[in-house]
């Protein structure tokens, strides 16, 4: 209770002094924002799919097709009169902290890191083992960023509007997966 009431008092000589143990013990159980009261709205869309690889006995490769993960929860949502928090946000989340605890190299350097990039493994090889058939022991996630187009200029489009940015396309590395017999 004394660490949590560290992390959110006004800044002070003890926080200051125990800030990273404060911040390494609190993070990782008690994730603190104000989006509920002051929601930052997104800026770009993001597609996640994944892909399995599988490896048959007699050691040929099978890499599936890409699988829309965002699609599922998606439509999930649209057909839910009272659609869970978790269904509305696990992946989205997963992906953010991802993004925050690796940068744009994919290597974690943390703990913490190491924990996200484990969970959003997980989410991602249970909801394919749960929509697909066959047996696979790596995934793979590719993240497409879609920019959301800003309201256009007063009076219409005119020269001083912005042409839509292109679409972004991440590839993460082949993840090893405890061994899934989906379907």
């Amino acid at each position: 209770m004394l660490l949590v009431f560290l992390q959110v008092a006004p800044p002070n000589p003890l926080s200051r002094q125990y800030s990273r143990q404060v911040n390494a013990w609190v993070f990782p159980l008690f994730e603190q924002n104000w989006r509920l009261f002051a929601p930052n709205p997104e800026s770009v869309n993001r597609q996640i799919s994944v892909r399995t690889m599988h490896t048959a006995p007699n050691g040929t490769t099978q890499v599936s097709g890409w699988f829309d993960l965002t699609a599922v929860d998606t439509a999930a949502v649209k057909h839910d009169p009272f659609p869970s928090h978790t269904a509305q946000n696990m992946l989205r989340r997963a992906w953010n902290s991802y993004l925050k605890t690796h940068g744009g190299d994919d290597h974690p350097r943390s703990q913490r890191a190491l924990m996200i990039q484990q969970y959003l493994r997980n989410i991602a090889a249970d909801r394919v083992a749960a929509h697909r058939h066959g047996a696979f022991e790596s995934i793979q996630l590719r993240v497409v960023i879609l920019p959301i187009a800003g309201p256009p200029a007063a009076g219409g489009p005119g020269p001083g509007a912005a042409a839509p940015r292109p679409a972004d396309t991440r590839y993460l590395p082949w993840w090893k997966v405890a061994r899934h017999a989906a379907g």
